[in-house]
């Protein structure tokens, strides 16, 4: 386990931020999931000038941290050596409120001494314009307001304000509150306010995670994995990030640092079904209202793979150059260049997140015949460029070839339209998707079984072992006990496995050989274990993979072959879903577990 990513997440929906075990809030976008990190120490170096917001107590020894059991609220407890002790409670409100969710751009930070004399000192040093503008503070009566280009934030506290403008430390002799938030005033008790925030909010997380369909083992992990996925998604519009942050390397000074805070086709289909899988529709049915708006958007049909969680935003990728990055191994980037790449397994994961929405009875409002024919166009693209040569799941930038898994997807797509039709009494359409699915399926068989190898292979030229191969069978391309199927478990295995976990591939790519393991491929392959038999060799890697995550349950997206610290950007959707997706596998049901007593 890394300890430079052993960082908690809180969120709301709107904002989030990580805090790291000390306390110290290392990470928060503004006034959104993507935008300006107003704290950016998790980029800045190892003694950042600034970027973080924190409490230091005098002659510190000792501090632990957990979540509030079900919540986004984190606690951390400081201890010195002579006996003083204080709790910082961190979140960020989300609650009902008039019917709806009320989810600001708002932290709120809670200190409470616990024993002996606390003296401390808050650091409160927000940076704005990715750490190029360092502004001084505008003191008022009860409040601080830190001004930027394109926003304010002000920070209300019941301290005095000296104390923490000038960073004198003092005795904390009461409990203490700092609201960051808004440039608008309080216009009630800010305890008072404060503590029914964190109340309501607790209420809110307890009440979400009830309705949870969870298996009965490991439901710690899934709970939290489920959590942090729905820290991921932006409410407002409906998108989902593959991470809370951008520029954190896949593998030291390997310059595999991307900007991971948009919302990827492929990535937010995997969380939509993760979330569906425990019972969690909204977040699919907000995502659907999100793709609407990105298919409208699109008057060709073609989609690019990764959209700004608020459709229309441009995502050109950029340097920002005040930053080192993390561990001063930038550049830190800002954007995405995959946005301008062909990936053509998109349309099969844009019809597979909304298929649910025709099938799922619980759902007050069901997928219709406008939403079908929306689809539709979704498929007659999915199929138009089904062997169209395209940069792959794996964003490869240098070369373009046929890959098997986005002509899989594309038969996906072709797949589920025919399902939907039949659901929808549409036989004519039923009949059509169903040809085109088979036509496209004859065709990838034609060129991914590769007999000489003895599996199927990611292109049709050049083929080579993949990851993305063990998800052909789950897709439904073929069933599980398919003789090449198995076969294709094996080899990948064999062929890239490394200390006890799953390459993307083995092969060079634009930036030399891939370094580190990708988690989802581990959670990929326990998951296919599983599905040939293997049960107890799929366990095995699901604890090993448990093993790496760090203390607040979180998973990153990559696995040091060697050190096992984890690297790359957190929390990834991708992981979180795989440990989700595999737990619902691989327990025991309930009735197993509980009724019969195995």
């Amino acid at each position: 386990m890394s300890s430079n990513l052993n960082l908690a997440a809180i969120g709301n929906g709107t904002i989030a931020a990580l805090v790291d075990p000390n306390g110290r809030i290392a990470w928060c976008c503004w006034p959104r999931i993507d935008g300006d990190p107003i704290f950016s120490a998790l980029l800045g170096g190892e003694e950042p000038a600034g970027g973080f917001f924190d409490v230091v107590l005098d002659g510190q020894v000792k501090a632990t941290r957990r979540y509030q059991a079900n919540t986004a609220i984190i606690e951390t407890v400081l201890e010195s050596a002579d006996g003083a002790k204080l709790r910082i409670t961190d979140f960020a409100p989300r609650f009902k409120l008039y019917d709806r969710i009320y989810r600001p751009a708002t932290l709120v930070r809670r200190i409470e001494p616990l024993a002996g004399t606390c003296r401390v000192t808050i650091r409160l040093r927000p940076h704005f314009n990715w750490g190029e503008q360092k502004p001084q503070p505008v003191r008022g009566s009860n409040h601080m307001r830190f001004s930027g280009e394109d926003f304010t934030v002000r920070a209300t506290t019941d301290l005095p304000i000296v104390y923490i403008a000038e960073e004198r430390p003092f005795v904390l002799g009461r409990a203490a509150t700092i609201v960051l938030g808004p440039d608008e005033p309080f216009a009630n008790s800010l305890t008072d306010t404060a503590r029914s925030f964190e109340e309501k909010t607790r209420d809110y997380w307890h009440d979400w995670v009830r309705y949870l369909s969870i298996p009965f083992e490991w439901q710690d992990a899934v709970i939290r994995a489920a959590i942090s996925l729905k820290l991921c998604a932006y409410e407002e519009t409906g998108g989902i990030v593959a991470a809370l942050t951008t520029s954190i390397p896949e593998a030291p000074h390997s310059i595999r640092n991307w900007d991971y805070r948009h919302c990827w086709l492929r990535d937010s289909y995997f969380t939509v079904r993760a979330l569906n899988l425990l019972g969690a529709t909204r977040t699919m049915e907000d995502y659907i209202r999100y793709l609407t708006t990105v298919i409208a958007s699109e008057p060709s049909g073609r989609l690019a793979p990764v959209y700004s969680i608020v459709p229309g935003t441009p995502l050109e990728e950029r340097f920002a150059p005040a930053l080192p990055g993390f561990r001063g191994m930038g550049p830190v980037r800002v954007g995405n260049q995959a946005a301008e790449q062909v990936q053509n397994d998109g349309y099969g994961h844009v019809v597979l997140a909304a298929a649910q929405m025709f099938f799922d009875h619980r759902l007050p409002n069901r997928g219709d015949r406008a939403l079908f024919e929306l689809l539709e166009g979704v498929g007659a693209r999915a199929a138009e460029f089904a062997f169209e040569p395209d940069a792959g799941l794996w964003e490869l930038r240098g070369k373009r070839r046929v890959h098997t898994f986005s002509s899989v997807m594309s038969w996906a797509a072709c797949a589920r339209l025919a399902r939907i039709a039949r659901v929808l009494d549409l036989p004519d359409r039923a009949t059509y998707w169903k040809e085109q699915a088979t036509s496209i399926r004859t065709r990838i068989l034609s060129f991914a079984w590769n007999e000489k190898m003895n599996s199927f292979v990611d292109a049709d030229v050049d083929g080579q072992i993949d990851a993305s191969l063990l998800l052909i069978a789950d897709l439904g391309f073929v069933r599980p006990d398919d003789p090449r199927f198995i076969a294709t478990v094996e080899r990948v295995g064999s062929e890239l496995k490394r200390n006890g976990y799953l390459m993307r591939y083995a092969s060079e790519d634009d930036f030399g050989l891939p370094e580190t393991s990708f988690t989802i491929c581990s959670f990929w392959y326990a998951g296919a274990l599983d599905m040939i038999g293997r049960r107890d060799e799929a366990r095995e890697m699901f604890q090993s993979l448990l093993d790496r995550r760090n203390e607040a349950g979180l998973l990153s997206e990559d696995i040091d072959n060697q050190t096992l610290e984890l690297w790359g950007n957190i929390p990834q959707t991708y992981s979180m879903v795989g440990l989700i997706d595999t737990a619902m596998r691989l327990s025991k049901t309930w009735e197993e577990a509980f009724w019969r007593g195995s």
